[in-house]
């Protein structure tokens, strides 16, 4: 990928923040620092050049980030999405401990389990779709670490398909090359971007209905073509989205945010610093 290239060749030599974009992108000549409180952070124009770098060589866990490339894996495979699948007990999360609608016997089709580890950041979902990959979950997180060999993110590991494991590390510049790769898959550009589902995982039962994470879709101001979210304790608060501002296409990493809502009030930062400075 072209924009692997750029990114490697950027940012080997970064400090903890630049800015350094070079081209005819509108933000081309910013001014100052928009004082993001993620410890980690990056920001590309759609040719991969560098917009704003802090820390993004540092490795993290990224919490629910993984699900991004547990959905590309899957669809990689080009296995049937609408092959149905049934919740077990082997799903269960005996990590975090978190709770989960999809209860035991609870069927969705693949491309729905999908859409909710996606949107919603259902863990059950993602650990089912990496239970039923063709040579069961070992096989899968295998893949998984091909596809980050791969795409050339050289500082990342996964661990399990959900993120719920502190192991599935990686840094904002191999996630800028996940999300670039993300982008070209259109299930998953659809998925991170629906902000309702309703789903029937139960026969005769009504549904259930699925919001999406990322409170900033619902944000007239902002033109997001992708995004996930993601929060361990380990890792902070997380965020990724591929982005559309001022006619623009741009994509932004934030790690290791404290506060729920830090990522969200440091993506209108840098919106707002990038759209005064342009």
């Amino acid at each position: 990928m072209g924009i692997a290239k750029a990114i490697s060749l950027l940012l080997v030599l970064l400090g903890t923040a630049a800015t350094a974009v070079a081209g005819d992108s509108k933000f081309s000549d910013l001014k100052g620092n928009p004082q993001l409180r993620s410890a980690s952070a990056i920001v590309l124009d759609d040719d991969g050049n560098l917009i704003y770098g802090k820390d993004v060589n540092t490795v993290r866990p990224i919490a629910s980030i993984t699900k991004l490339m547990t959905a590309m894996v899957i669809l990689d495979a080009n296995l049937d999405l609408d092959e149905q699948i049934t919740v077990t007990k082997e799903d269960r999360d005996l990590i975090r401990l978190t709770g989960s609608r999809l209860q035991y016997g609870a069927t969705l089709s693949r491309r729905e389990m999908i859409l909710l580890a996606l949107m919603s950041s259902e863990n059950r979902a993602a650990t089912a779709l990496g239970r039923t990959y063709p040579g069961g979950m070992t096989n899968f997180l295998a893949h998984m670490n091909r596809k980050a060999k791969g795409l050339g993110m050289s500082n990342s590991h996964f661990a399990d398909p959900a993120g719920l494991k502190a192991e599935n590390v990686s840094t904002a510049s191999d996630l800028a090359i996940m999300v670039a790769a993300a982008d070209s898959y259109p299930l998953i550009t659809q998925s991170t971007t629906t902000t309702r589902m309703d789903v029937r995982p139960y026969s005769g039962r009504g549904p259930l209905t699925y919001g999406n994470t990322n409170r900033l879709l619902k944000n007239k101001s902002w033109d997001i073509e992708l995004s996930k979210t993601g929060y361990i304790n380990e890792a902070g608060r997380c965020l990724v989205m591929q982005a559309n501002i001022e006619g623009e296409d741009v994509s932004i990493v934030l790690l290791n945010s404290f506060g729920k809502l830090t990522p969200f009030g440091d993506s209108n930062r840098l919106r707002k610093w990038m759209l005064a400075s342009s």
